[in-house]
């Protein structure tokens, strides 16, 4: 890859846990390829936890959907394996060892403003190419259980883990960080919301 920039954000809150964003300038879990329903992409490259594609599909469509982002909009997820997100955040943010999520931004969508709900004045018009969100369940697998209360309705499970990776991964490519408290807060709070509202319907 070339064109590299690194934005590594502040570690999560969680001891343990790294979450961090990237950007870069080829997808790295095709977005540029061909998105599944309502423009989102899910690849799973990983062998480690049994996954419900859809669930992640619905999930980051909502959640896009929420935010502003014009439904001709493309994203990607991927979930790899622990030595795979080694390289990547080996190769990206410099860093050894897998990570929990990376999120690789490729068009910043202004408009769609994480920190509120989208105001009339955000329409956004055009397909946009939002990026890509790879995730390691593996990892998730080992936070899980301290994950437990991190988020009102978080049961320390694998899937609610991997459901907060997949949200905070989406809003990392929408511009929220979380490298100061205001911020971080501000990006807890939009996680919170959008994670209550799959898990009421679970």
């Amino acid at each position: 890859m070339t064109d590299v920039t690194r934005n590594a954000t502040a570690p999560s809150e969680r001891a343990g846990s790294q979450r961090t964003a990237a950007s870069c300038a080829e997808p790295v879990g095709g977005c540029a390829g061909s998105p599944g329903e309502g423009g989102v992409l899910i690849a799973d490259r990983q062998s480690d936890v049994r996954l419900d594609s859809e669930r992640y599909r619905a999930l980051v469509r909502d959640v896009l959907d929420a935010e502003g982002v014009p439904p001709g909009s493309e994203t990607a997820v991927t979930f790899v394996g622990s030595e795979e997100m080694a390289q990547l955040n080996k190769a990206h943010m410099g860093h050894t060892g897998p990570t929990d999520v990376l999120a690789f931004s490729i068009d910043l969508v202004a408009g769609a403003h994480a920190s509120s709900a989208p105001d009339a004045g955000d329409v956004l018009v055009g397909n946009v190419l939002v990026g890509d969100v790879v995730v390691c369940p593996a990892v998730a697998a080992s936070n899980a259980a301290a994950g437990a209360g991190s988020r009102p309705g978080h049961d320390g499970s694998v899937t609610a883990e991997i459901d907060l990776l997949v949200v905070h991964g989406v809003l990392h490519l929408l511009g929220m960080d979380h490298a100061e408290p205001a911020a971080a807060a501000a990006m807890r709070a939009r996680e919170t919301e959008h994670l209550r509202r799959l898990w009421s319907r679970s």
